[in-house]
């Protein structure tokens, strides 16, 4: 009997999965491995809000394996040296495994290489797992990746897409590999109350009651705030739990404004992904540097907590970080408004907002996370690097009837008309009853410091 161990990552799942494939095809029987990764944790990755999704995942992927009379094995520590003790126990010829795009994924491919090398054992990479399209398979003339979107979203909506793998039927696993226990979700401490349930059935029935109910009114309704008319996918999109190809596949097949759309912001995950895998670096440093003098952390400390905590006064920037603190998703829009108040009218570094972020968002992603909050920033790849975004005109055109503010600061819920917008302007006895905060700061003042920071004053 030959073995090949299936190395399960950010593609917890049976459909469409080429790696669980190819480890299928390539031996008659598969380890399915996942493994809790040290390193993961040590940087600070594995958050309450990703850890309890993440079990869901696994005890979904553990469900589907046993259902074909296989089972998941899960193993604690360091990636490589987990990989080869389970090789050396079963004598496994293969290690399959999907590409990554990080500076991580990078090392850990090269520690499997070594580690697996003496036990005579041969690590086979895949791509276009994690992505609809593989990074790297587009590119401009003279460069190894794409800097500005458009031109990318041409280039990848003319790329011809695998066709969706179907889930296997049978699955057999070697005997005596032990495993330790699931973890559960309900021994993670600290979870936010809204945090849904993970794993690939959750992630199916959601895209698929979507598609059927939401996707056509899309263009449309993507950026109204309360109308909450967005896919909420982007969990089960980072953890794999739903196949970006597979997505864009059944999207296509449904056609109409709302799945071009739809179509459109899958393609700019696959960007930011293919610039970090260009760009290691954009993690953590500028991708292009604007010269900023980013006040200190010391100095901006109460602006930026009022910011974590949602109480800076404006109420739809505090809406959005009080449903991340919640839910752990915020809403794209509010994504953006909530980025471009920290970093331009309160001229904090985008990095604070990024690990702010990071520590409560169940879609964490490093490359959509970092490289969306650098675009805000301007820092990335926005070809208009200056713009601020104004949360009170923002507010106006994207939640004009105050809904999304009354659902997510309770504090204002019975301030009638678009004054929910500007509680400061209500007459002095109503607003202190409302014991919300004044603003942190005037937006005239912080566009005129961001200006001269940026030395266009």
């Amino acid at each position: 009997m030959t073995v090949a161990i299936v190395l399960f990552t950010s593609d917890l799942r049976l459909h469409d999965n080429p790696v669980l494939r190819a480890g299928l095809d390539a031996a008659d029987e598969i380890v399915p491995l996942f493994v809790r990764d040290s390193g993961v944790a040590d940087a600070g990755f594995a958050t309450p809000n990703r850890t309890a999704f993440l079990a869901d995942c696994l005890t979904a992927l553990d469900e589907g394996l046993r259902e074909r009379g296989g089972r998941l094995v899960v193993r604690s520590g360091e990636v490589a040296e987990e990989v080869a003790k389970a090789v050396a126990e079963t004598g496994a010829g293969e290690v399959h495994l999907a590409s990554g795009v990080s500076g991580y994924a990078a090392r850990r491919e090269e520690r499997l290489r070594r580690a697996l090398e003496p036990e005579g054992c041969r690590l086979r990479v895949h791509e276009a797992v994690l992505t609809a399209v593989e990074p790297g398979a587009v590119t401009p003339s003279g460069g190894d990746h794409f800097a500005v979107f458009t031109p990318y979203f041409r280039r990848w909506s003319a790329e011809r897409l695998r066709s969706p793998l179907g889930a296997p039927r049978k699955i057999r696993v070697p005997g005596g590999v032990g495993s330790e226990e699931l973890p559960r979700r309900d021994a993670v401490k600290e979870v936010a109350p809204g945090v849904p349930a993970g794993g690939e059935p959750a992630g199916r029935e959601l895209f698929l009651t979507w598609r059927r109910d939401g996707m056509d009114d899309y263009e449309d309704r993507h950026d109204d705030l309360a109308g909450d008319a967005t896919s909420r996918l982007s969990p089960y999109l980072h953890f794999g739990a739903v196949s970006a190809a597979e997505l864009v596949h059944r999207a296509r097949e449904r056609g109409g404004a709302g799945a071009e759309a739809f179509v459109r912001q899958v393609c700019w995950r696959d960007f930011h992904h293919q610039v970090l895998a260009a760009r290691h670096t954009a993690a953590t440093e500028d991708y292009r540097d604007r010269h900023d003098r980013w006040r200190s952390e010391e100095e901006a400390a109460d602006d930026i907590r009022a910011w974590q905590e949602g109480t800076t006064g404006y109420p739809v920037v505090d809406a959005a970080m009080r449903q991340l603190l919640h839910e752990g998703w915020m809403h794209n829009r509010g994504r953006l408004l909530a980025a471009s108040f920290l970093t331009k009218t309160l001229y904090v570094d985008w990095r604070v907002g990024a690990r702010h972020f990071l520590r409560h968002l169940v879609d964490g992603d490093v490359a959509n996370n970092q490289l969306n909050w650098q675009w805000v920033a301007g820092t990335g790849t926005d070809t208009r690097p200056n713009r601020v975004l104004n949360p009170l005109a923002q507010a106006q055109r994207y939640d004009p009837e105050g809904g999304y503010v009354r659902r997510w600061v309770p504090e204002l819920a019975e301030v009638r008309g678009r004054a929910v917008h500007e509680p400061w302007r209500l007459p002095a006895e109503e607003r202190s009853a409302l014991e919300y905060p004044e603003p942190v700061i005037d937006l005239a003042d912080g566009l005129a410091r961001f200006k001269h920071a940026r030395g266009r004053d």
